[in-house]
């Protein structure tokens, strides 16, 4: 494999179509699509500063290095690529890309970041930003941070381990996801989706959890919910704390510590035979 090593390249498209390459320790700068159309590449300890450095790429592995807040929507209609030990610094990352692999790889700008794409694999990452996963589907997750609303909305058959996700919104518009052993805050959260599952994980927010068909929650914690499971059937929801209210689920059984405040039940708008609440221990 050819090796360039210790390069600073300038202008648009300065390494147009390399393939089977390494490159080491080089600067990309003042240029757009400085690899655009390029294959199996192996980049270390580069700093990409210019716009859309990895577009229509096929396997690149890239360790230990920096995309730049100005290299913003770098990596489209890629196929293969993984980051490793590297930052991430710049928004609208990811866009119909696919087999992509994140591994100890951080996104302070994340921004409307990982839209449209599938087969991603995410290990220990700390996400800043909205919009994150937009329209994108098989995705696993373990050992993630998110300050970001509106995440995952449009995801499909998506497993998150370990997560602490600040994120109103979150799960919208979503089919099958789990989520183990994580904490979520955020109002709003999986409104419209379908198969969804929450396991070991404490959960709060304002009017979550509405309009779902099909959700399972196991040793879950509800803090500060209220009119939480509106419209929602196919419930299975095994809730180890206290609820501050539950309003018109469609159909399913609902275990719960306690509720605060009151559970909603109008027979004009649900038929309360297909609903059972347990209350207590």
């Amino acid at each position: 494999m050819k090796t360039y090593r210790n390069g600073t390249y300038t202008g648009e498209r300065a390494l147009y179509n390399t393939k089977n390459a390494v490159i080491e320790d080089s600067i990309f700068e003042d240029g757009e699509s400085p690899l655009k159309e390029s294959a199996n590449l192996k980049i270390v300890n580069c700093d990409f500063r210019w716009k859309y450095p990895l577009w229509y790429c096929q396997n690149v592995e890239v360790v230990c290095s920096k995309l730049e807040e100005t290299a913003r929507s770098g990596i489209w209609y890629t196929d293969g690529i993984s980051f490793v030990d590297s930052l991430i610094d710049a928004p609208k990352i990811f866009r119909k890309a696919k087999n992509i692999k994140l591994i100890n790889t951080d996104m302070p700008n994340a921004l409307e970041t990982l839209w449209g794409c599938e087969n991603i694999k995410i290990e220990k990452m700390n996400a800043k930003g909205d919009y994150f996963g937009m329209n994108s589907k098989n995705i696993e997750i373990d050992d993630f941070r998110l300050d970001g609303n509106y995440a995952f909305d449009g995801g499909e058959n998506i497993i998150i381990r370990n997560a602490i996700m600040m994120s109103k919104d979150s799960f919208w518009n979503c089919k099958n996801v789990t989520v183990y052993d994580s904490t979520i805050v955020g109002e709003y959260l999986g409104w419209n989706s379908s198969n969804l599952t929450f396991i070991n994980c404490t959960i709060e927010s304002n009017q979550g959890l509405c309009y779902i068909d099909g959700i399972k929650m196991v040793n879950c914690k509800l803090i500060k919910t209220d009119l939480c499971f509106e419209f929602c059937k196919n419930i299975d929801a095994d809730i180890r704390s206290s609820v501050v209210s539950i309003k018109n689920p469609y159909s399913g059984i609902i275990h719960v510590k306690s509720v605060d405040e009151e559970i909603i039940m109008d027979e004009s708008l649900v038929d309360v035979t297909q609903t059972k609440i347990v209350v207590g221990d």
